[in-house]
Order: structure tokens, then sequence, then C-alpha cells
């Protein structure tokens, strides 16, 4: 083999924002985990068939509480999860978490109580990006740090993604993802909506969750009180 063929790169290591699903755990205990978990597994169906899935446990009512990260493991991978890893916890719950191979990634910010509003996040200089073709399925389209504007539909099966407000001029099919980065004012708008999912900073419905009166409508989506509101809006 020559010299240079040898020292051609055949990789590379870089950070990457990447957007994951994130569980925030609340309690311990394991029957009660079971249950809300796969009622609410029920509702997605397939929809988030093999996604990473990171475990957050900086909202604990009892930070010292033991987890059994086996049952929990077991139970993310028997509904299609892949679970890569945990954030927050104290010493023994990480060194329970690296022995089944989970990585331990930094906390973001501090966690708020569930029953304090949460601060917005400011995010960086805006980049805006406009997606004038379809956004088929398989698809995903994201303006990680910006407003995301498709001027055609986004099918089922696809997913678009925003540092902060989606705005489809078409019908919204597929998954909407705003505010990824925690941005709390962010909004989605749409045409004609029948989703898969929209969420955003962090909260999210599912199709079956929404009300038939806005369904094919146009609508905004907001958060208000940490809760989403989907809202019949003239375009």
């Amino acid at each position: 083999m020559s010299s240079s063929v040898a020292h051609t790169p055949v990789l590379e290591l870089k950070g990457n924002l990447l957007s994951l699903m994130v569980l925030y755990l609340y309690d311990s205990d394991r029957d009660r985990i079971e249950q809300q978990f796969t009622e609410k597994m029920g509702k997605a169906k397939n929809l988030f068939h093999n996604a990473p899935l990171v475990l957050d446990l900086n909202a604990l009512q009892n930070p010292e509480s033991p987890v059994d990260f086996h049952h929990l493991v077991d139970l993310f991978r028997r509904h299609g999860l892949v679970p890569v890893g945990i954030r927050g916890g104290n010493v023994q719950q990480q060194e329970a978490a690296l022995r089944l191979s989970l990585g331990i990634l930094p906390d973001t910010k501090p966690v708020a109580s569930r029953t304090e509003p949460q601060e917005e996040r400011a995010l960086p200089a805006t980049k805006d990006k406009i997606v004038s073709q379809p956004v088929r399925s398989g698809q995903q389209v994201a303006a990680l740090q910006g407003d995301l504007v498709v001027l055609s539909a986004v099918n089922p099966g696809a997913e678009v993604l925003a540092g902060k407000s989606i705005h489809v001029y078409g019908a919204l099919r597929g998954r909407a993802v705003a505010g990824i980065h925690g941005y709390a004012g962010a909004r989605i708008f749409c045409r004609h909506f029948d989703a898969e999912l929209v969420s955003i900073a962090g909260q999210y419905k599912l199709n079956e969750d929404f009300d038939n009166s806005v369904r094919g409508k146009a609508v905004q989506i907001y958060l208000e009180n940490d809760r989403l509101v989907i809202q019949p809006f003239e375009m």
C-alpha cells in the first residue's frame, strides 16, 4: 500500500447538532412508568420507530431514588425506540447507566419546576430557510437557527424542523417540530392541517389528539401555559 493511500482520511469526527427525543422522568416507579409510557406509545403507533431516545433525570421528584435502567432500556426497545443516553442524575445513577452502555449527555440548562413557566431560550443569529419543492416521505428538512418556510406540501412520513417557526403554504401531513432548542415563542402555520405530529419546544401532540374542528383547516399552533394550542387562522 502506497504512503499516499495509507494517509488518505477514511473518517472524520465532528460535533453535530441533532434533534433527539427526550423522555423526562418525574418518578422512578416501574409500574407507573410502564403503564403511562405504553399508553403514550400506543397513540404514537410506529411514529417513533427506531428513534434515538435520551432519558432526562433532572426532574425526578426524589433525585436520590434508584432508577431501574435494565427495565427502562427493555421497555423502550420493546416499543421500537433506541435509548442512547441519559442527562442529569447522580453519580450512582450515571454509573448504572454507563454499565448498560448508555452515554452521559451534558445538561443544557438548569431544569425548572414543572409548575414554573419555562424561560424562553434566546437563539443566535437567524438563518432562515425557504423550500420551494414538496417535502416527500422519508425526507427531513431543517432550519436549525431560524424559520423554515415550505412553499408546497409536507407529505406523510416527512419531517420539518426549525429553531424558530415553521410556515407551510401547502398541506401539512407529516411531522413539524418547531423551537427545537427550547424556544417557546416559536409557532407553526399551515394552510391545510392534517399532521402526524406537531411539536414546539418539546411539547407535542399526535394526530389522534387533534380536534376535528381544525382538521383540513388553515391553523396556527403555539404554546400557552406550556400547552399546545391549535387555532384556525386566516392565511
